[in-house]
Order: structure tokens, then C-alpha cells, then sequence
């Protein structure tokens, strides 16, 4: 005997990543895609493993999670994106927890995949990720990029790693980098924050030598300083971005 949990995902052309993402949650007892409107095979895939397919319109990154969170048949939920899967060792550990849960949520590291090569230092990993959660003591935030789980109970770790391919070329990886600098900026302006020099300056330095130096990004040869530099420049970006915002609209 063991709890039931639901899978949940939201797709958007998620076709080439999908298939992996499914077959490593085929324990779930139900799984869920939401889905904003692909064009590619996404929805015959889905259904291919018996998938419960809902079409909702993009609502943001936060807001679309927790809706496909209540769309869940059970209040056990494990949530990934597309292209994202459970390495064995993860897998056995959700199974083994579901036998009997000892807390409201729990999280695991997500390993990141980056110009070829799982990062496993910097800023790649572990990328603590908390996933899995009682839906009824927890719930996704509404941002609408970088959301995170909002949990005030006890939160628990499991052994094993969330592998996470994305596929991308660093060329898309930027112009995703892009679009996601704009809406923190977008977010930090609406919440009343401003940014001078000193942000624009002292944030990307400081970030590279906590994430290059102090977690032993070097490690990762040059796929991690790539990626911890495109990182800093996000950061950078992020606050020239705001500072834009307040100049246009004041």
C-alpha cells in the first residue's frame, strides 16, 4: 500500500524531450499535462501514455503550475517540465517515500545539462528543487518566472538526481535567458524596486565568485564557466533592464 500521486507537467511543443519525461514517471497512478497550445506532437505522445491532456492559455510560468497542480486527481503531486526525467535512484526513493510520507514536501537535486555535459558544480547543480508536495499544504508561487513551491511545513530531502536536457543550443538558451531577464525586471519594477550602479556592478562579480570559486564551478571545465558567466551577464541585464523601466515610466 502506498499513497497515490499524480504526474504534472505543462508542454508547450515539448515533443522531442516528452517521451523520456513520461516513461521515468510510469509509476504515477496519473499523469497530467496541461498544455498551451502545441503544434508539434506533443498531444499524441501525451496520449500515447495515457496522459489526462488539458489545453489552458499561457497564464505565466507560476500560475500555469498551480493550475495544472488542480487538475491533479490525487494531492500527492510530482511536477516536471518537459525536459525534464527521474534518474533511477530518484525514482526508487518517490516510491519508497510514498509508502509512508513524513512530510508536506520534499526536494532533490536537479542536475543540469549544459553544451553537452551534466554540470555538477556552480550554478548546475544540485539546483535544489522542491517538486513534490501535498497540494493541500503547499502550492506553486504566482511568478511568472523563477516560481518556486510556497510550503510553511516540514520540507524533507530524497537521494537521487532530476536530470534536466534541455536540448538547447546555446542560441536559444540566450534568447530564453532574454525573455526571462525582461519579466524579472517587469516583476522587481511592479513590487516598487529600483537598482543603481552598485547593482549593476557589485551583482554579476559577486555571483561569479560565489558560484566559480566558492562551488567549484571551475570543475565543470568550460561548459561551467560558460554557463556561470551567461549567469552574471542575466544578472547585470536584469537590473539595466529595471533601471530602463523606471526611466521610461517616470
Amino acid at each position: 500500500m502506498r499513497v497515490a500521486i499524480s504526474a504534472v507537467l505543462i508542454t508547450k511543443n515539448a515533443g522531442k524531450q516528452l517521451k523520456q519525461c513520461l516513461q521515468s514517471v510510469d509509476f504515477a497512478d496519473e499523469i497530467v499535462v496541461v498544455d498551451s497550445g502545441s503544434s508539434d506532437d506533443t498531444l499524441t505522445i501525451a496520449a500515447a501514455y495515457q496522459a489526462k491532456v488539458i489545453h489552458q492559455n499561457w497564464l505565466g510560468f507560476g500560475p500555469q503550475k498551480q493550475f495544472a497542480v488542480s487538475q491533479a486527481s490525487h494531492d500527492w503531486v510530482l511536477c516536471l517540465d518537459a525536459d525534464e526525467y527521474l534518474s533511477e535512484e530518484l525514482s526508487f526513493s518517490i516510491k519508497e517515500m510514498l509508502k509512508n510520507p513524513q512530510a508536506a514536501a520534499y526536494r532533490f537535486p536537479r542536475c543540469n545539462r549544459f553544451m553537452g555535459r551534466f554540470l555538477k558544480h556552480g550554478e548546475g547543480y544540485p539546483d535544489w528543487s522542491l517538486r513534490l508536495f501535498d497540494r493541500r499544504r503547499a502550492r506553486w508561487s504566482d511568478d511568472v518566472v523563477h516560481e518556486y513551491v510556497i510550503c510553511d511545513e516540514a520540507v524533507e530531502k530524497l537521494a537521487g538526481d532530476l536530470m534536466h536536457e534541455s536540448g538547447e543550443d546555446i542560441a536559444l538558451y540566450l534568447g530564453k535567458q532574454n525573455r526571462y531577464t525582461t519579466l524579472q525586471a517587469e516583476q522587481l519594477y511592479a513590487r516598487g524596486k529600483r537598482a543603481g550602479i552598485g547593482k549593476l556592478l557589485l551583482s554579476p562579480l559577486l555571483r561569479f565568485f560565489k558560484f566559480y570559486f566558492i562551488r567549484r564551478g571551475f570543475l565543470d571545465g568550460l561548459p561551467g564557466l560558460v554557463h556561470i558567466s551567461i549567469g552574471c551577464f542575466n544578472s547585470h541585464i536584469k537590473y539595466a533592464k529595471l533601471i530602463e523601466l523606471h526611466r521610461l515610466k517616470e
